[in-house]
């Protein structure tokens, strides 16, 4: 990322600040829809969070840390966009924009199981892994871009993981049918 480019945009230079979104933008619309499951959700939070990045950028007070502080700006879009419409849409398309490749039936059923699993995570846990594992981000980046201590993230992914394997487990484990009571036999 050219720091140049940041403060041009601090001081209100608008072909410096297009050029820092479009190479932003791909990454923060990865987050957002790895955080809100939903293209349209993560679009609008995208958009939200660059006016944000916009509006709030002359106050940035370190340009060497622009990527992580659009991050936590987004998180926050991602947020206020899940209190604005707490639905929630299963898969769909990397935008919108791109077919999704065709899978066999196994890869389907695991990728629907793996959607399952991530839709009953909280979206803090949803945020801590959609960080780590889009945006390959490490430890040190995540808690930058949240705000937190690293001990935080760490205990975040911790819990995120296991509570997507328990979920991902309870989903593959068989239903139990139950006998009928003996009224019903007669």
């Amino acid at each position: 990322m050219d720091e140049g480019l940041v403060v041009r945009a601090q001081q209100g230079d608008q072909r410096a600040f297009e050029a820092l979104a479009v190479d932003a933008y791909g990454r923060l619309y990865r987050l957002a829809h790895g955080i809100l499951r939903d293209a349209t959700m993560a679009d609008d939070a995208t958009q939200q969070a660059l006016v944000n990045i916009w509006q709030d950028l002359p106050r940035l007070r370190d340009p060497s840390r622009f990527e992580g502080w659009c991050y936590r700006l987004l998180v926050n879009a991602c947020h206020d966009q899940t209190r604005r419409s707490p639905r929630w849409i299963s898969i769909d398309g990397p935008h919108g924009h791109e077919p999704i490749a065709c899978d066999d039936a196994a890869s389907v059923a695991d990728r629907a199981e793996l959607e399952h699993g991530l839709s009953r995570l909280s979206l803090e846990h949803r945020t801590v892994l959609a960080l780590r594992f889009l945006l390959d981000l490490t430890p040190d980046e995540i808690a930058d871009a949240l705000g937190i201590p690293r001990k935080t993230v760490y205990s975040r992914l911790q819990r995120a993981l296991a509570s997507l394997r328990a979920a991902m487990d309870a989903e593959a484990r068989p239903v139990l049918s139950r006998p009928l009571p003996r009224e019903a036999t007669r």
